[in-house]
């Protein structure tokens, strides 16, 4: 999942919210040219696996702007190279369902999602009583993601803005929408269990973003250097308590923070899984790449076997 300022270069919020759009319509429209949109790429068979395999999340799961884009809704900017993709050509289960969406929440799992061009219909509904495996990668929107990357964005490298932005009088906010999400992470764990009683449940956490120490990368990350590390320590709180309510509701946590470090933004495009605010790879701005995708997928793999 915005401050203002005096001044607007380029590495003021709004600045950057504006290159973030031109970046994914660049992006999308290079996709367009080369025919990402139409036609997937054959892959060898694999040794099947029986039973129904369910994919439920938000955009680190959806995979916006990776070729190829499924069209069914177009505006969850779903790619068929995404990780739960990945993981059915991995495993061939017998059914297979991603209706994961960018931009999702908790609430989207039983409400529609109003996107481009019709809704994503409520994403529980691929669930069915004989649903063997289901993946879900939510949360992030739940705490606010993409604003506090755009609340974040420094013009400068020093100070703390983004801290001070979300500590006030003593209190983390960031850390207040976290305890506030747990119960509605809980509530969507249930949920599955009772829609799929038979299924083995995955709670995939977030891929790093920035560096797992040190201070970043500003400008190509315009994060002040001295909120690298509260934003990292947010990061991990998401993840833990995302596996807190996993082992409290029957699910397996899947880590894909630790098999991501030295795999961030700030490291080269042949290297990252995400890529940074201005991507040189195809993908979402902070968002996985096919990279990531595939090394989210070999991680999601290896807890589904061993389970």
């Amino acid at each position: 999942m915005s401050s203002s300022h005096a001044l607007q270069p380029i590495w003021s919020a709004p600045a950057v919210r504006r290159t973030v759009r031109r970046a994914a319509r660049g992006v999308l429209a290079v996709g367009i040219a080369l025919g990402v949109l139409a036609g997937v790429v054959p892959q060898p068979a694999a040794a099947a696996t029986p039973g129904r395999y369910v994919a439920l999340g938000d955009s680190f799961t959806a995979g916006p702007l990776i070729p190829n884009q499924s069209l069914s809704p177009l505006g969850c900017l779903r790619s068929n190279q995404n990780y739960p993709h990945e993981v059915q050509r991995a495993l061939a289960f017998d059914q297979f369902a991603d209706v994961s969406c960018s931009g999702a929440d908790t609430a989207d799992m039983t409400s529609e999602q109003g996107v481009w061009p019709g809704p994503n219909p409520p994403q529980f509904n691929a669930l069915t009583a004989g649903t063997s495996v289901v993946t879900l990668g939510i949360g992030g929107n739940d705490i606010g993601f993409s604003g506090i990357i755009e609340d974040c964005a420094s013009l400068s490298p020093f100070g703390s803005p983004c801290r001070d932005e979300f500590v006030v009088n003593g209190v983390d906010q960031l850390a207040v929408r976290i305890q506030q999400t747990a119960p509605k992470i809980a509530a969507v764990l249930q949920g599955i269990h009772q829609r799929s009683p038979a299924a083995d449940v995955f709670v995939v956490g977030y891929p790093t973003i920035l560096p797992d120490r040190g201070v970043g990368c500003w400008p190509r990350m315009p994060i002040a250097w001295a909120d690298v590390s509260y934003l990292r320590n947010t990061h991990k709180a998401l993840n833990a308590m995302l596996a807190q309510q996993a082992q409290a509701n029957g699910a397996v946590y899947v880590d894909v923070y630790t098999p991501s470090i030295g795999r961030d933004v700030c490291t080269s495009s042949g290297t990252r899984w995400v890529e940074p605010i201005i991507p040189a790879n195809p993908a979402a701005p902070v968002h996985p790449n096919a990279r990531g995708m595939d090394g989210m997928a070999a991680v999601v793999v290896g807890a589904i076997t061993a389970a």
